[in-house]
């Protein structure tokens, strides 16, 4: 009764329903804005959803430099990054090189039958230098005689006749992953093959960080003027223990226990000289390494320049930089621009590898 009477009383002086009628729109005005913001927010949820399913789902991708900094690249604008350069990953370097770690995978064949042969060929270094084409020879091993062959001259005409084509190959090959790389940074998305391919070189050259530049700068040819002298005065022309018993053509060290013990190391001496299973895991092994270690950054770095002007490969330049490859240093870049003039090797620096088969041919 007390509770109906004062209704009452509110009634007649209006005081009950302004209030309570002005509480029920307030609280109706607050749903409908809160209904609002709900479907707004679950709309928005809706359409932004499958965007977002696609880009988690998208696969990764090698981007490439922005196209302002993908022509400085190509056009050798900051070329080298320093840093880079002085980081290599060793792990995979040698991956796809033959060691010899048991028989080995080819004949021995002696100089007689090799001499025979290249004539019945027509094989002349006279030929190369004035046609600057090669006969594609795979010579996997040198002939034990090589000693016995008392005149110097065709001594080193039968060294150069083996061991050229195995250089012209191997930077053929060079040649044409450069190719590959230079199409890759002519786009701006890769493709899956794209993509493992470039993971398979930077693992091969030992590249950190995935650095485009520095890849660049690494994947590239020796002139084969300079590889043919640090051939020839590491292995004395051929007749080295370690180029007859190990195919090791230019002397590089491994501290693995694998190899060839120098005669006159000393006791304490860890290291050994590299073997290989054929003469042309040596020359790759050769090259990975000129391309790769820090040593031989300053070579790499005058090579690129080089490119950058668009000049041919100037070994008796280049040879400068290879100081750190002997004990001897600066007496070691004299040797090896000597024996590039006194033999006229610079003349095979532009001859060209006759292909094997049609596919070789393709990719030349």
């Amino acid at each position: 009764m007390v509770k109906l009477e004062l209704k009452k009383i509110l009634l007649k002086f209006n005081f009950y329903s302004k209030k309570f009628r002005r509480k029920s729109k307030k609280n109706q005005f607050q749903s409908i804005l809160l209904t609002a913001i709900s479907s707004i927010f679950i709309i928005g949820l809706f359409f932004s959803l499958p965007s977002t399913v696609e880009f988690l789902k998208k696969p990764e991708v090698v981007e490439n430099l922005s196209k302002k900094k993908l022509d400085r690249v190509l056009s050798g604008e900051n070329l080298i990054t320093e840093d880079n350069e002085q980081n290599l990953d060793q792990r995979y370097l040698y991956e796809d090189i033959e060691f010899n770690d048991g028989p080995s995978k080819s004949v021995r064949i002696k100089a007689s039958v090799l001499k025979q042969l290249f004539k019945d060929e027509d094989y002349e270094l006279k030929y190369v230098r004035s046609n600057k084409t090669v006969k594609p020879f795979d010579v996997g091993m040198l002939p034990s005689e090589m000693k016995k062959i008392e005149d110097t001259k065709k001594r080193k005409d039968l060294f150069i006749k083996i061991v050229l084509p195995l250089i012209l190959s191997e930077n053929n090959r060079i040649k044409r992953d450069r190719r590959t790389l230079f199409k890759i940074l002519n786009k701006n998305n890769n493709s899956d093959t794209e993509k493992k391919w470039l993971v398979n070189k930077f693992k091969q050259y030992g590249v950190v960080n995935k650095d485009l530049s520095t890849l660049k700068v690494r994947m590239d040819e020796i002139p084969v003027s300079l590889a043919i002298a640090q051939a020839a005065k590491e292995t004395g022309w051929g007749t080295s223990r370690f180029a007859i018993e190990g195919n090791a053509l230019f002397g590089q060290w491994t501290f693995s226990g694998k190899g060839i013990k120098p005669a006159g190391a000393d006791k304490d001496d860890k290291h050994k000289v590299m073997k290989f299973s054929v003469l042309k895991a040596s020359v790759r092994a050769y090259q990975r390494n000129l391309n790769t270690h820090s040593s031989y950054k300053n070579f790499r770095k005058a090579r690129a320049i080089q490119r950058d002007n668009d000049e041919s490969l100037n070994s008796l330049e280049l040879a400068n930089y290879l100081d750190s490859y002997a004990e001897t240093g600066n007496e070691y870049t004299k040797i090896l621009k000597k024996i590039i003039e006194q033999n006229r090797l610079q003349d095979f620096d532009d001859a060209k590898i006759l292909p094997s088969s049609r596919e070789t041919l393709n990719n030349i």
